[in-house]
């Protein structure tokens, strides 16, 4: 037996790249740790079990997404049907069984081609994009159609969550399988409590889920997956092709323009390729989405409220419409101008994270799931235990804020819950926590040495064609080289100079 390898020199295998221990440099996941037995040994044999990382990580997505239906059980024994508060007072709301009958599919409506009688709902035509759309759809065909009309959403509800459990789980193998020698950070998507109690209110994680396997495509060097996924999260939701936006930043400083310009033909080409035949053959139905959104007033979670409760002002629709718009721009400007003059070249995770909060926080609506949109991009951004529970915490504290808010707003006289000012204070929390995080992340740009990430030694595993590039276009002092640098003979050392070859999975 002496002749045997111990667990302390076994490498994993000549093609694994040592992945990053968490309880070895974060403190949080050490003491966290604790729970479990405590920090993984120097003596471990690690990739000799079943039990691999993205295998855990997975697991522990399901499992947390199950205590969250769990969370949801008094409304589904009877909060959401009787009684115009209990759902917000116990906090458990969710639009899928309301919008089962509210939006046609009790009736076996066809979405954007047949109209909701207004009898049934304010809205016209089913106001998600096409392929939320069909997943509605979908979730509808399989839910029974006997029974009482509460049966049926309660099945709704049931068949939905479980179809979103799926995305969950793609969305947390992803954010595991993207960062190659970091897949336990997957484990604060799977472990984040917002996560959790949001996961069903709405459809988004659906676009949630085609984004981070987009994401994982781009990371592997493939640009027209990427690119393809990319549409369809776009048709499924808004937000995903804000993304395209500094990607072609960074493809411009490294000279990568042709693998841009494939992943953008792969987008545009799944997105007609779904959106096409509904624009041409409901043209109206189609378009109620795009409408909806533009007309929309000033509604929860946006700092646009707090203004015009404080105040005492209305705030048009079209008002906040130009200011969203010009914040937003101002914001893209800010980040091109610093992807271009960063001392070293932004993480793609970093630069994604930050748009897509921009977004949310000049947005003139914050709905609680939006939260989704954030959780894996921040978690790849800045996969730090200690800032994203501030983070976390934060959502968490707006996400009962709103429906105690709205506790309070339909209880009559009683006044259960939480008036304005509580709910503005909780609407402040949450913009506070998300811009907390962005400046982090902008630090960790600005100081790449603080940037936990490239600290072990990576250069941008989320950057697939861009992962140890070379800069073709910089600006600013990161072009010059500091005039006190000193002279010395030999190869320069960088940050996350390691070859990206030798990650190969």
């Amino acid at each position: 037996m002496c002749g045997m390898p111990s667990a302390e020199t076994t490498r994993m295998s000549v093609d694994e790249p040592e992945p990053v221990r968490p309880t070895k440099e974060d403190e949080v996941a050490a003491t966290g740790s604790e729970l479990i037995g405590g920090p993984i040994g120097r003596r471990a044999l690690l990739g000799s079990s079943w039990w691999t990382p993205v295998r855990v990580v997975a697991l522990v997505a399901i499992g947390m997404f199950a205590l969250g239906m769990v969370q949801k059980l008094p409304c589904y024994d009877g909060a959401w049907f009787f009684g115009a508060s209990s759902q917000y007072t116990h906090a458990c709301y969710s639009d899928i069984p309301h919008l089962y009958q509210g939006r046609g599919f009790a009736d076996g409506l066809v979405p954007y081609f047949d109209k909701i009688p207004v009898d049934t709902s304010d809205m016209e035509y089913l106001e998600y994009p096409v392929l939320t759309g069909v997943f509605m759809e979908v979730a509808a065909w399989l839910t029974p159609g006997s029974g009482s009309i509460q049966e049926q959403e309660q099945w709704y509800w049931v068949v939905n969550a479980g179809m979103l459990m799926a995305c969950a789980a793609v969305i947390a193998v992803c954010a595991a399988r993207i960062h190659r020698r970091r897949p336990w950070d997957g484990l604060l998507v799977a472990l984040a409590p917002a996560f959790a109690l949001t996961a069903t209110i709405n459809w988004d994680l659906l676009a949630v889920a085609l984004l981070a396997a987009a994401m994982l495509m781009w990371s592997r060097q493939r640009p027209l997956a990427f690119g393809v996924l990319l549409g369809l999260a776009t048709a499924a939701k808004f937000y995903p092709f804000l993304l395209l936006g500094p990607l072609l930043v960074l493809c411009w400083r490294a000279g990568k323009l042709r693998a841009f310009g494939i992943a953008l033909l792969g987008a545009v080409g799944a997105w007609l390729a779904v959106n096409l035949p509904v624009m041409l053959l409901a043209p109206d139905g189609w378009a109620k989405f795009y409408r909806f959104s533009q007309e929309r007033g000033v509604d929860f979670g946006s700092f646009f409220l707090v203004i015009s409760q404080r105040m005492n002002i209305q705030i048009t629709a079209e008002t906040a419409n130009a200011y969203a718009m010009i914040a937003m721009l101002l914001v893209c400007a800010g980040i091109a101008a610093l992807t271009l003059t960063a001392p070293r070249r932004p993480r793609f995770a970093q630069l994604a994270f930050l748009i897509v909060a921009a977004f949310i926080l000049t947005n003139k609506v914050y709905s609680p799931q939006y939260v989704l949109w954030l959780v894996p991009l921040a978690a790849l951004a800045r996969p730090r235990w200690r800032d994203f529970l501030i983070w976390q915490a934060c959502e968490v504290a707006y996400y009962l804020g709103i429906w105690m808010y709205l506790a309070y707003t339909t209880s009559g006289d009683a006044h259960k819950g939480l008036p304005a000012e509580g709910y503005q204070f909780a609407i402040v929390a949450h913009l506070l926590g998300t811009l907390y995080l962005c400046v982090v992340v902008v630090r960790d740009i600005f100081m790449p040495e603080r940037d936990v990430v490239r600290r072990a030694g990576d250069d941008d595993p989320s950057g697939g064609v861009l992962d140890g590039a070379e800069d073709v276009h910089v600006y600013g002092a990161a072009a010059r080289p500091p005039r006190h640098e000193a002279h010395f003979e030999g190869p320069p050392v960088e940050w996350g100079s390691r070859d990206p070859a030798d990650s190969s999975p």
